[in-house]
C-alpha cells in the first residue's frame, strides 16, 4: 500500500505539473490573430506529400451514407441551437449574466460562439418572433475564486450587470484545483488538495455574498466540475476523488444559500472524454461538449426563463 501511494504521489507530481497545468492556467497571447491560425494550417498542408497524379475518389453507397451522417451531425453541433428547445418562449426583457472562468468564456469552442453560453443564447433567440436576448458573458480564462472576487470588487460593469440580472450562471473552481498543482508540483500529494479546500469554500461563499449584495433575488446556478483527467490518468483514483471533493464542497455551500442551485455536469463527460473534449488540450470542452453542457443547464433553468 505504501509503495502504491508513493507511485501515485510521483505520478501526480509529474503528470499534473507538466501536462495538466498548462491546460487550465496558460492564457494565450491577446494579440494572436486568425492569420496565425491560417499560417499553422498552411504549414500543416504543405507538410503533406503531394500526389503526382490526382486520383479519382470512389465512394460506395455505404460510405456516402456515412459521410452524410457525419456531415449532418457536425451541422447539428454548429447550429448552436438545442433542438429540443427550438421555439422556446423566454420571458420578456430577460437579463442573464454569466460569470467565471474559461468554461464561461468558451475556450475550446472552435466555432467561436462562446461555448455553452453562446449555445443558450442562440437557443433563446431561435424564435424569430421574440425580441433578441443577450447574455452578458464575463468569463475569463484562468480565473480562480479569489480572482473572480477581485473582479466583482473592481469591475463596475460586472456590478451593473448583476444589479439588472434576472438569472446568474457561474463556472468556477477548476483553476483553484490547478493552483494546488502549480504551488506543490515538486512534491504533490492528495493532502495538498485537502488543505486547500477550506480556502475554496470560504471564497465561494464570498462570491455568493457579493452577488447578493448587488442582486438579492435573482436565481443563481453554479455549474459543477467534470473530471478531465480520466482520458489519461484513469489508473490514479486520487484524481477523480479531487474533483469529487470540489463538487461536494460546492454542493454544501449552495445548500446553505437561498435560491442557489448546483448543476452537475461530471456525468456528461465520463466515458466520452475523447468525443467531448477539445483536441488542442483534451481538458476544455469542444463544441459537442459545450452543447451537452448547454442542454444540461437549460434543463435546470428552464422554469426560470420560460414564459
Amino acid at each position: 500500500m505504501k509503495k502504491w501511494r508513493w507511485i501515485a504521489s510521483i505520478s501526480l507530481s509529474l503528470f499534473l505539473a507538466f501536462f495538466i497545468t498548462a491546460a487550465f492556467i496558460y492564457t494565450p497571447e491577446e494579440h494572436s490573430t486568425d492569420s496565425d491560425h491560417s499560417t499553422v494550417k498552411k504549414e500543416r498542408s504543405e507538410s503533406k506529400p503531394a500526389s503526382s497524379e490526382p486520383k479519382e475518389q470512389e465512394f460506395s453507397p455505404d460510405e456516402e451514407d456515412s459521410d452524410r451522417a457525419i456531415s449532418e451531425g457536425l451541422k447539428d453541433v454548429f447550429t448552436g441551437v438545442i433542438d429540443s428547445a427550438k421555439g422556446l418562449f423566454v420571458k420578456d426583457d430577460m437579463e442573464i449574466v454569466a460569470l467565471g472562468d474559461s468554461l464561461t468564456q468558451g475556450v475550446g469552442d472552435d466555432t467561436d460562439n462562446g461555448g455553452y453560453v453562446g449555445i443558450l443564447e442562440d437557443t433563446f433567440n431561435s424564435n424569430k418572433e421574440r425580441d433578441l436576448i443577450h447574455i452578458d458573458n464575463f468569463g475569463k480564462r484562468g480565473n480562480r475564486t479569489d480572482q473572480l472576487i477581485s473582479r466583482l470588487e473592481e469591475q463596475e460593469e460586472i456590478s451593473t450587470a448583476l444589479e439588472d440580472a434576472d438569472l446568474i450562471l457561474i463556472t468556477i473552481g477548476a483553476n483553484d484545483v490547478m493552483k494546488v498543482v502549480k504551488d506543490n508540483f515538486t512534491n504533490l500529494n492528495y493532502q495538498d488538495f485537502v488543505d486547500a479546500q477550506d480556502s475554496y469554500q470560504t471564497q465561494l461563499e464570498t462570491i455568493f455574498s457579493m452577488i447578493r449584495e448587488e442582486n438579492p433575488d435573482a436565481p443563481i446556478y453554479l455549474i459543477g466540475l467534470y473530471n478531465p483527467f480520466n482520458l489519461y490518468f484513469d489508473n490514479i483514483p486520487e484524481l477523480g476523488k479531487i474533483m469529487e471533493d470540489w463538487n461536494e464542497i460546492s454542493k454544501e455551500v449552495v445548500a446553505e444559500e437561498e435560491n442557489v442551485t448546483f448543476i452537475p455536469v461530471r456525468d456528461l463527460f465520463e466515458g466520452s472524454e475523447d468525443e467531448l473534449l477539445w483536441e488542442e488540450d483534451n481538458f476544455h470542452p469542444n463544441e459537442r461538449g459545450y452543447k451537452q453542457m448547454a442542454e444540461r443547464v437549460l434543463e435546470y433553468i428552464k422554469d426560470d426563463v420560460e414564459q
